[in-house]
């Protein structure tokens, strides 16, 4: 059973900084891009491929920084100088190969984002 646990999120006033982790965890055999979305919509915040390739979305370049630590399973997001457009619920999602199941995808539970004007 894979699991996604995120967590670092909560309230910051505009102009302030957050970072969220999420970690897998079970009988990971490997995991493809890790990814971070946010809001119902599902949003692309950001992305970081198994080699490291980046790519985000306009509304975040240049405040927000995705980084992956493969030895642990996890991805992280650096965010600066948050705006209060920011604020949502962020969720991590990866596409993982474990060794009972084949490529299956998997979504964090979500941790809240709140920026104050």
């Amino acid at each position: 059973q894979v699991q996604l646990v995120e967590s670092g999120g909560g309230l910051v006033q505009a102009g302030g900084s957050l970072r969220l982790s999420c970690q897998a965890s079970g009988s990971i055999f490997r995991i493809n891009g890790m990814h971070w979305y946010r809001g119902k919509e599902r949003d692309l915040v950001a992305s970081i491929t198994h080699d490291g390739g980046v790519n985000y979305a306009d509304s975040v370049k240049g405040r927000f920084t995705i980084s992956r630590d493969s030895a642990k399973n996890s991805v992280y997001l650096q965010m600066n100088n948050l705006k209060p457009e920011d604020t949502d619920a962020y969720y991590c999602y990866a596409r993982i190969l474990t060794r009972s199941r084949p490529w299956s995808d998997y979504w964090g539970q979500g941790t809240q984002v709140t920026v104050s004007s």
